[in-house]
C-alpha cells in the first residue's frame, strides 16, 4: 500500500464510545503526520490524557535496554520525568517472577520502595518495563541514589530485564509491603488508611 497512518483520539461520542479520526499519508510521512496529529490533538479535547501512557518516540536503530521500574519511577510517579528526560517509551506492565519481596524504605524523599530477591517465600511483584537509548542509561543510573541501584530482574515470563534492586543495608527500619503486590497499592493504602 505504501502509506502510513496515525490516529487521533476525539471527544466520545453521544453514546459514550469512543471516537477519534485517522490521517493517512504517503509512506515516510510519519514524522509529518505525527507534528500534524500533535498540533490538532487538543483541538478535539483529549489533550489531556492522563491515563494514556507517555507518548513513544519513532522507533529507531540506535542500541535501546530494557528497565524495569517498581516505585517512584511508575507512570504517573514522582520521578517518572527521569525515564521521560532519557527518551524512554513503555514497553510494559507486569510482574516479576514470585521471587521477590518488596519494601517501603526508611526516609526516602520522595518515598520509594526497595525490591529484593529471595530464595524463599517470595512473591511476584508488578513493575514497568520501559525501553530506553543505550546511550542516556549510564545518566539514567548516576542518578539513582542508594541503596537503590540496577541490577538483573526476572519478569513473570521468564525474561531477564535490567531494574532497580536494593542494597540489603537499605532495608534497615524498612517496611515489608510485599502483601500488598506492588507500590501503588500500597501507596494507595496509605492514603485510604490517611482519609479515615
Amino acid at each position: 500500500m505504501n502509506l502510513c497512518a496515525i490516529a487521533i483520539p476525539a471527544i466520545a461520542r453521544a453514546d459514550g464510545l469512543p471516537a477519534g479520526i485517522t490521517l493517512i499519508g504517503p509512506a515516510g510521512a510519519d514524522q509529518r503526520l505525527a507534528e500534524f496529529a500533535a498540533a490538532w490533538q487538543p483541538l478535539f479535547g483529549r489533550a489531556d490524557q492522563r491515563e494514556a501512557v507517555a507518548m513513544a518516540p519513532l522507533p529507531c536503530n540506535a542500541p535501546t535496554v530494557q528497565v524495569a521500574v517498581v516505585g517512584a519511577h511508575l507512570y504517573g510517579q514522582p520521578l517518572n520525568w527521569q525515564l521521560l528526560e532519557s527518551s524512554a517509551r513503555l514497553l510494559q506492565r507486569t510482574t516479576t517472577s514470585a521471587d521477590y519481596r518488596l519494601y517501603a524504605l526508611a526516609n526516602t524523599s520522595p518515598p520509594k520502595p526497595g525490591l529484593v530477591r529471595v530464595t524463599a517465600q517470595g512473591a511476584s511483584i508488578e513493575v514497568e518495563v520501559w525501553e530506553m537509548p543505550l546511550s542516556l542509561f549510564g545518566g539514567f543510573v548516576a542518578a539513582i541514589p542508594a541503596p537503590l541501584g540496577i541490577g538483573s530482574l526476572q519478569l513473570a515470563d521468564g525474561q531477564w530485564v535490567k531494574g532497580f534492586i536494593c542494597e540489603p543495608a537499605g532495608l534497615e527500619g524498612a517496611l515489608d509491603i510485599t502483601d500488598f503486590k506492588g507500590w501503588r497499592a500500597y501507596r494507595a493504602a496509605q492514603i485510604s488508611s490517611i482519609a479515615h
